[in-house]
């Protein structure tokens, strides 16, 4: 019998399974929170470059002239570019014409009771007008962990903001030539 026991005990079949299963769900674990880091950080920067895309049009002039609603042509923009990626109905924004870029300190962002973007409306301004473009998406994370380390909003989300001041150029020439 005592022969069995100590067989038994340095045994060794089947040592690899029962090392694998220990390591198995931490390595699993970190791999899907490393995925979804690179998913959150794709998210930010699509958002990133979306803005910066239909911050274009208002820079342009080509929000301010066009035909048709102003605001609907920057969200289509800004949709289309997000598409497939983040859901266009979640993202928040606000574009605010102010008086100088010295200003840009006194349009903070504000937050709804549920942390989303509060938005100030919509003012693309005019020629040569001064304009901040505020977008916000709350990323919904899934791993618990990395939510306990990146999350600060409700329901485990990670608030994203993309936020660009520019000087709209002298499209509209007629005014432009009036000032002169």
């Amino acid at each position: 019998m005592g022969n069995l026991i100590k067989r038994w005990w340095r045994g060794d079949d089947a040592a690899t399974a029962v090392e694998f299963a220990l390591i198995a769900f931490p390595f699993i674990y970190l791999l899907v929170g490393i995925v979804e880091l690179s998913i959150m950080f794709a998210a930010m920067s699509t958002l990133d470059s979306a803005t910066n895309d239909a911050a274009r049009l208002i820079r342009t002039g080509q929000v301010q002239q066009t035909n048709g609603d102003p605001q609907q042509m920057f969200e289509e923009l800004l949709c289309s570019k997000v598409s497939g990626f983040l859901p266009c109905a979640n993202i928040k924004y606000e574009v605010i014409t102010m008086s100088g870029f010295s200003d840009f300190a006194s349009y903070p962002a504000t937050f709804d009771e549920n942390g989303d973007l509060d938005s100030a409306g919509f003012n693309p301004g005019s020629v040569d007008d001064v304009v901040l473009i505020r977008t916000a998406y709350r990323y919904p994370l899934l791993t618990p962990l990395l939510g306990a380390a990146f999350a600060d909003g409700p329901n485990n989300t990670k608030l994203m903001i993309t936020t660009v001041v520019l000087e709209t150029e002298p499209y509209d020439v007629r005014k432009v030539v009036n000032e002169l």
